[in-house]
């Protein structure tokens, strides 16, 4: 199965790249995994998501936290895909 990563713009205005998976969830659940996310800063900066709270590299996060999903540029992509392997 192929890899499904994606910018995601969250509600707190936070920009985030990352592996993510929609799973089922009852209704005021977390219902979307994303394993990986690292926050893109505006000058194309990435660090790891809670890099100050917690080694953890797997998150649930609720979709309504989520504005919009779009595809990450060649660039972003190919950053992201170094500090993961």
């Amino acid at each position: 199965m192929e890899k499904l990563i994606k910018i995601l713009a969250l509600t707190n205005n936070t920009i985030l790249i990352s592996e993510i998976v929609e799973v089922g969830a009852d209704v005021g659940e977390p219902d979307c995994k994303l394993t990986n996310p690292f926050v893109v800063k505006s000058d194309g900066i990435m660090e790891p998501f809670l890099l100050e709270f917690t080694a953890q590299d797997t998150f649930m996060i609720s979709s309504d936290k989520i504005l919009t999903l779009a595809d990450p540029t060649e660039t972003l992509l190919t950053k992201y895909f170094d500090l993961t392997a």
